[in-house]
């Protein structure tokens, strides 16, 4: 089955600003591409490029993407290793851009197969519920917001914090007043408080219920990560600091988190996700399944992904619901509430709707 084209679109998609503590995103920086074969079958990907945290935007993935699919034309798209390492040959890093060409050869492998892809990964279906998230605000805001996700019936609430440690104190304090202690509440900093600030935070949330905390400091300070899971009263989770599976191996081997989470646009897409997902359930390190700002192309992909492995068992599967304006997917997850389900379409059983991508700026090559 060779790869005869591909179809690649800067796949942007307007949304209400969204605030964490490295910057605010205005729009989901998305790239989508389609694989064609020789047999017929057609393969999709997307990525989402987040700059401050993956240091890729939307153009360098599009850019990098027609590099890509010149190096694979013609070749076998069957063989999955050997493409994904022709691209780690080609270039370090930009992982995001290469997580939708990823996804696009394990969608055309389970629609050769004939199988949903949880089927094809190993998986069957289980209850998946998405936490949903609060980006950065005035604490009267987040509060004021947290009590409408309790309305619409949230059961799981994760809080974006890393500024003023002082602030985000009060933010998660007036949170949990607000909803009262039976829904959860999980913290992320990402990266923006400093080893005394993470001290500070995670020694006077303790008594705020938190699920866990999503990566207090900046990773060049994973040599202190030890040290602040020791102190803290708050399990700590990778993320930043966990890009690939010998991140994942360095981080456990050296105490320093509780739990993993997973991302396609940090690892590569799934082939190293599985990678990573095989080190941490080894280790008894449990992960969280995340993901930037996905249409619901890449976040069907990554319940499916979720599915297959016992060893997700958090799930932050609300990318597109963080102020997207637009959902021009056809197929793909379905919410109910913040339950995921999925169908049993072959492959990852997502596409984007042709009317939106012809007004998207796009080659094939």
């Amino acid at each position: 089955m060779t790869i005869t084209h591909t179809e690649i679109y800067k796949y942007t998609i307007p949304m209400v600003p969204f605030t964490i503590a490295t910057g605010t995103m205005s729009y989901a920086q998305n790239m989508f591409i389609r694989i064609h074969t020789s047999e017929g079958i057609i393969g999709v990907g997307e990525c989402s490029a987040f700059p401050m945290i993956a240091g890729e935007t939307q153009a360098t993935c599009y850019e990098m993407a027609k590099d890509f699919a010149a190096l694979w034309k013609n070749k076998s798209a069957a063989d999955i290793e050997t493409r994904l390492q022709e691209l780690d040959l080609f270039t370090a890093g930009n992982y995001t851009a290469k997580s939708a060409f990823d996804l696009a050869l394990y969608d055309i492998a389970a629609k050769a197969a004939n199988q949903p892809l949880y089927k094809y990964l190993g998986g069957e279906k289980k209850d998946i519920e998405s936490d949903l998230t609060i980006g950065i605000d005035t604490p009267e805001n987040m509060a004021a917001t947290a009590i409408a996700f309790k309305e619409k019936g949230v059961n799981i609430i994760k809080v974006k914090l890393g500024k003023k440690v002082v602030d985000d104190i009060e933010r998660i304090k007036q949170i949990r007043s607000a909803i009262g202690n039976t829904i959860k509440i999980r913290i992320d900093a990402n990266q923006g408080w400093s080893y005394d600030d993470s001290v500070i935070a995670l020694t006077a949330l303790g008594e705020y219920g938190i699920e866990f905390c999503e990566q207090p400091m900046r990773k060049w300070n994973d040599e202190l990560l030890p040290a602040l899971c020791k102190i803290s009263p708050i399990p700590v989770m990778a993320d930043e600091s966990v890009f690939t599976h010998h991140d994942a191996e360095r981080i456990i081997r050296n105490n320093a988190c509780a739990f993993i989470n997973i991302k396609f646009a940090k690892s590569g897409g799934i082939h190293e996700a599985l990678l990573i997902n095989d080190v941490a359930e080894k280790n008894n390190i449990a992960c969280m399944m995340g993901g930037m700002l996905e249409s619901r192309v890449a976040l069907t992909a990554k319940v499916h992904f979720a599915m297959a492995k016992n060893n997700i068992r958090f799930y932050d599967l609300d990318t597109c619901l963080l102020g997207h304006l637009a959902d021009p997917v056809t197929g793909g997850v379905s919410y109910s509430g913040m339950h995921l389900q999925l169908s049993d379409a072959p492959g990852i059983g997502a596409d984007v709707d042709n009317d939106y991508l012809k007004k998207l700026e796009q080659v094939i090559i």
